[in-house]
């Protein structure tokens, strides 16, 4: 049986090999850079405004048996460690 005129390694990736074609047929092609994508001002502003005051808020609306419910079941959490 003729051998194979290639050198290329058997057990390479699909990645790798796409990429040594890719390269083969467009060398000087630069690497495209994602970009991430630009926030609204004002939206990050707003979800920052809710984000500082959320859990001041929500401990002001339970009731003084509630706060202690949830202080009971915490720290039941943090002892069972």
């Amino acid at each position: 049986m003729p051998k194979r005129s290639s050198k290329q390694k058997r057990d390479a990736e699909p990645q790798e090999i796409a990429r040594r074609v890719l390269d083969a047929v467009a060398p000087d092609a630069e690497p495209v850079k994602d970009k991430p994508p630009e926030k609204n001002p004002a939206a990050v502003a707003l979800g920052r405004l809710g984000g500082l005051k959320g859990g001041k808020a929500r401990a002001e609306k339970l009731s003084p048996a509630k706060r202690k419910a949830i202080a009971k079941k915490a720290a039941e959490k943090r002892w069972a460690r």
